[in-house]
């Protein structure tokens, strides 16, 4: 593996990472959905550092990620619009506590 195949993987991990930590850490949507996106471009990351052959870069992953980049602007325009739906609804970005009893 090429050194910076091993850079794009590396960081991809470590976003995928903070983006999990994040993602169950918090409770207002609005970071939810951040950490989210953050864990959304760790995947590209990670996609973009092992689509290498031979020091060249496969160009079909290259477009997955182009085309998941186009989706995930489009899942993040929608949740934001519900996080907005949710605040006239409930007066709160934030989910209520569950009761496991």
């Amino acid at each position: 593996m090429s050194s910076s195949a091993m850079i794009f993987s590396l960081a991809g991990i470590g976003l995928c990472s903070i983006g999990l930590f994040g993602f169950m850490l918090h409770t207002h949507l609005i970071r939810k959905l951040l950490a989210f996106n953050i864990m959304g471009s760790g995947v590209f990351l990670l996609l973009v550092g092992m689509a290498q052959r031979s020091g060249q870069a496969d160009p079909v992953p290259q477009a997955l990620v182009l085309t998941g980049i186009v989706v995930a602007v489009s899942a993040t325009a929608l949740a934001l619009y519900l996080i907005r739906r949710w605040l006239q609804l409930c007066a709160s970005t934030e989910l209520p506590e569950d009761d496991y009893r």
